[in-house]
């Protein structure tokens, strides 16, 4: 199996605020995609639409609050279905230190890459939303491809 790995920096926004951005349906709205919908309650699922890009189903199985935050895939691209999106926060100073792992892809394919580097921009995103009050999710974000975005 393979993972994405990222680690972000956030300035001024201690873990709990961090993880509020990643719980509140209408925060996660401010930084990944304006369309997202559900509960942000263990056992059930967030969705996140973008338009004719495609589509991921959240399920959530953990919640530590200010500390941990875990997602599985329960529906999207077939690469990702069944694999886990995990957020670690600590602590730094005024700020939170993020850990971010999307974990349990088959194969390192292509696709993988790309996603990779689009989660990179989404983090800056939310890492823009915490730091200025102004994130850029779906359809505002940053177009990294041009074969799939």
């Amino acid at each position: 199996m393979f993972d994405i790995l990222h680690r972000v920096g956030i300035h001024n926004a201690p873990p709990s605020s961090v993880y509020g951005a990643l719980t509140s349906i209408d925060k996660l709205s401010n930084w990944w995609t304006s369309d997202t919908t559900g509960r942000s309650e263990i056992g059930s699922v967030i969705k996140f639409r973008f338009g004719e890009r495609g589509f991921f189903d959240m399920k959530v199985l953990e919640l530590e609050p200010a500390k941990r935050v875990v997602w599985e895939v329960a529906d999207g691209p077939k690469e990702w279905i069944g694999t886990k999106v995990i957020w670690d926060l600590s602590p730094e100073g005024e700020g939170t230190t993020l850990r971010f792992k999307h974990q349990g892809w088959r194969e390192p394919v292509d696709f993988m890459n790309h996603c990779s580097t689009k989660w990179a921009s989404f983090l800056f995103s939310l890492k823009a939303q915490l730091e200025s009050g102004k994130g850029t999710p779906f359809p505002d974000d940053f177009l990294i491809s041009i074969d799939f975005d």
